[in-house]
């Protein structure tokens, strides 16, 4: 029998079964618990509020009761969404089907701290703020370092495959993730590692490196339940430079001198457009207001030891200064700096066409893009916005952001974001529709212009997910689909994610498209 694209409902019998294996402190159906987990920080169609609230939500504690509850789903073939923080900006943790919400906050512990070896095992619910107060004492950190840091937990950054606003000297998400325990959609559970089985070995030849196809797959394929993470010592020395240039066109040029200066010590090397700085002078309270001449900012942080610092620090300015940069002192360098976390989801307002202020939710759109191609695609997004804020008056350009993957390893490619303002309060179906539309233009630049459709959030939303199959030509999105099928045979975990349900649409036509 084939297996139906959509899963089956959650029904009393289900509840049931997850009660006997849980406990009923565990099993959650009141409105309230509910509600509280239908949606992630991105704009939302508020109108269909209904259609994406689960069923049920359950709080396991270990990998055993994760087993369990995906063993129950597997029976009755109902859907499964895990959930870590839900800070989420792609809807991997929003439940396009109802069914079971698989909550893992209460899986927070800290399993193993091992110094000698420089590693860390958890579970994968724990704050990453939390995990970084317990190290301190000990002069090491774990630095992955997304703007959404006080908030983000462990489990959601690996479903990601998150971005660290330090990748450039720490690499990110995917590179300090050593091993991992994970829940199959069976119930199977599995330890995983990087090309062997030892979980604290960072690399080995004996099998299949299957660590890294679990690690942003937005739950699609099994649920984390340990993760052993890279330590580093804390730095001695953080210094953040940021510099002033009067065209786009001077700072893009120094972006790329910056980032491929080969310091080891380089951090960070973010580039702020000129509606970004146009936007952070009208609205953002915490924002350093620069000379008008000022239209473009790089923003530069290092990280190292004391010696290092300071020499990479005269190497750094020298760099800005003979590619048209001007310091933008102290204060405001280590100021914005410090406050990179702060910003995250902050804005609580953006302006119509006319001025007129209106409360607004933040949407990133990011992209992974090549060097060479920034200014265009920064053209393309910019147009494409405006268009959309004209038409439809619901609409803000909040600016972009281009940071530099990772300049010492190779940092030809930027993630690249424009951030928007929509009202979500004015929005209905039209208006959803042409939101869901302004994804797709922008989707469609970034694949002209040999990008990817994400860098960081995923690729799950109705706008660019059916993207993938585009993207991944060449048997590389029907790969997807047979890993699919043969991990998750009843299409239970995260179902229609990643445009994945093409998987069991050609299983019930009788083989691939």
């Amino acid at each position: 029998m084939a297996t139906t694209v959509v899963p089956n409902a959650v029904t009393d019998e289900v509840i049931a079964a997850l009660e006997r294996a849980l406990g009923r402190e565990k099993v959650l159906t009141d409105f309230g618990a509910r509600v509280a987990r239908t949606r992630v920080p991105a704009p939302f169609p508020v109108h269909r509020f209904a259609d994406h609230m689960p069923d049920v939500v359950v709080l396991p504690e270990s990998a055993e009761e994760v087993s369990a509850v995906l063993r129950i789903a597997n029976e009755y073939r109902v859907p499964v969404v895990p959930r870590a923080g839900g800070t989420g900006l792609a809807d991997g943790a929003v439940p396009l089907h109802k069914g079971i919400l698989l909550d893992i906050k209460k899986m927070n512990k800290i399993l193993d701290l091992d110094l000698v070896n420089r590693t860390v095992t958890v579970q994968p619910g724990l704050n990453m703020l939390k995990l970084n107060e317990f190290l301190a004492p000990y002069g090491v950190f774990y630095p992955d370092d997304p703007a959404s840091y006080p908030v983000s937990i462990i489990g959601g950054r690996i479903g990601t495959s998150g971005w660290s606003l330090i990748g450039a000297r720490y690499g990110h998400t995917r590179d300090l993730v050593i091993s991992l325990q994970v829940v199959l959609p069976t119930g199977e559970i599995v330890r995983l590692a990087d090309g062997g089985g030892a979980p604290k070995v960072r690399k080995a030849s004996t099998g299949y490196n299957l660590k890294q196809l679990f690690i942003g797959t937005q739950g699609t394929l099994g649920v984390v339940t340990e993760a052993t993470l890279e330590l580093f010592p804390k730095p001695e020395a953080e210094l953040a430079a940021f510099f002033g240039y009067e065209s786009f066109e001077d700072a893009y040029r120094s972006t790329g001198a910056l980032s491929t200066s080969g310091l080891g010590t380089l951090a960070a090397v973010i580039l702020f457009d000129e509606r970004k700085v146009e936007y952070l002078r009208r609205d953002d309270e915490a924002y350093i207001p620069l000379p008008e001449r000022i239209k473009a900012v790089v923003a530069t942080a290092l990280y190292g030891v004391e010696e290092e610092v300071r020499a990479a620090a005269q190497r750094l300015h020298r760099i800005a200064k003979e590619t048209g940069g001007e310091y933008l002192g102290d204060e405001l360098s280590a100021g914005d700096w410090a406050s990179r976390h702060d910003r995250y989801a902050t804005p609580l307002h953006g302006r119509l066409p006319d001025g007129t202020v209106v409360p607004m939710s933040w949407h990133c759109e990011d992209a992974a893009i090549i060097y060479s191609e920034l200014p265009a695609i920064k053209q393309k997004w910019h147009e494409i916005t405006d268009r959309y804020i004209q038409k439809y008056g619901i609409f803000d350009n909040w600016g972009m952001f281009f940071y530099s993957n990772n300049p010492y390893k190779g940092w030809g490619d930027y993630l690249v974001e424009i951030d928007i303002g929509i009202w979500e309060q004015a929005l209905n179906e039209e208006t959803w529709q042409a939101w869901v539309n302004l994804k797709r233009e922008i989707t469609r630049a970034t694949l002209e212009h040999q990008g990817s459709i994400s860098a960081c959030h995923g690729a799950c939303r109705e706008g660019d997910a059916e993207f993938i199959p585009v993207e991944m030509s060449e048997g590389g999105f029907e790969l997807m689909k047979r890993i699919k099928r043969l991990l998750d045979p009843n299409n239970i975990l995260n179902p229609s994610k990643n445009y994945l349900h093409l998987a069991y649409v050609d299983e019930e036509m009788g083989g691939a498209s």
